[in-house]
């Protein structure tokens, strides 16, 4: 299930995206032609589409060629409700939609937190595991192995020394395995990082031709799986696992991969209405005590807006 999840997040974080689109232009032939060939990608993308579309009231209507999309003009709300009414029934989807699947996720994990909690874990070992919001683990010990999997989310490990159980956290095709250390590892729109504050951790990449890398304290690595591109760098111990303070240091990071971590601490759903805002990167220091304005902080370089299209919905728009 820890691979369906991203995959159903993608796809309605697209669908969502076109609809956006679609909405500001409804008879634009560019607009409606690139819906008609997204759907034609295969049934699960018709899939998503038809769930968005039940719950945003707007099948079977948005595909129509130009002559009924002028007729329909004439008879249809402004624009501006159009927008409003579609950011609630996006929003009602954001909430609701997805249940099944985070039901199931929840079903496999031991530890779920909620939205803007944080919560101290004590593990069977003595070791301690401080959750992020939003993010969910499952637990394996027994008596050769401390095998944890972060579902999703961010985590920060105090590692108990056991010399004869290696301590292993995979996240996706990253695992980071240590006997006695500190560290910090999120996974965050599809990129997964560790980051070390005491101690060494060894990091492994299912895939071909991707080494291991050995980390010691201060040194970080991220490993973005769609570009298969591992990088790393170093910075003072003491800044690693800054959310636990509300507090995010980012070093050149993708805007998407910072949108998502910052959107832990946001209700609903958030959706890059741009890719190209989504693509380009940041540095700095954001405070998570406002996380509107640390999201404005965030894309405002990258030539973005945050827009609250409603309660459960927030859009990251172009300038």
């Amino acid at each position: 299930m820890s691979d369906l999840t991203p995959d159903t997040d993608r796809l309605l974080d697209e669908a969502i995206d076109l609809v956006i689109r679609l909405q500001a232009a409804p008879d634009n032939p560019v607009a409606i032609e690139r819906v008609r060939a997204w759907r034609a990608r295969g049934p699960e993308y018709q899939r998503i589409w038809r769930q968005v579309h039940e719950i945003h009231g707007m099948s079977g209507k948005v595909l129509t060629e130009q002559a009924k999309a002028a007729r329909r003009r004439s008879a249809a709300p402004s624009r501006r409700h159009l927008m409003l009414g579609g950011a609630v029934g996006l929003g009602a989807l954001a909430a609701g939609s997805l249940f099944g699947p985070d039901a199931i996720l929840r079903a496999r994990a031991d530890h779920v937190t909620d939205k803007g909690e944080i919560r101290r874990v004590a593990l069977p070992d003595g070791s301690v595991a401080t959750l992020g919001p939003d993010t969910a683990i499952a637990i394996r010990f027994g008596e050769t192995q401390r095998d944890l999997t972060l579902l999703k989310g961010m985590s920060f490990f105090e590692v108990a020394r056991d010399p004869r159980r290696p301590f292993q956290v995979q996240s996706g095709p990253l695992a980071a395995i240590a006997q006695a250390a500190v560290f910090d590892i999120t996974s965050d729109a599809g990129i997964a990082s560790v980051s070390v504050d005491a101690g060494e951790v060894e990091t492994r990449i299912d895939g071909p031709a991707i080494p291991s890398l050995d980390l010691a304290a201060g040194d970080w690595m991220r490993f973005d799986a769609a570009a298969q591109l591992v990088e790393r760098g170093r910075r003072e111990p003491g800044q690693i696992g800054g959310w636990r303070d509300n507090l995010i240091l980012a070093d050149r990071e993708l805007v998407s991969a910072l949108v998502a971590r910052i959107g832990r601490w946001v209700p609903g759903r958030i959706v890059i209405a741009d890719p190209f805002v989504g693509a380009q990167r940041v540095s700095g220091l954001f405070d998570l005590s406002d996380p509107r304005r640390a999201l404005e902080a965030v894309v405002l370089p990258a030539g973005g807006r945050v827009r609250q299209a409603s309660s459960f919905l927030t859009v990251i728009s172009p300038l």
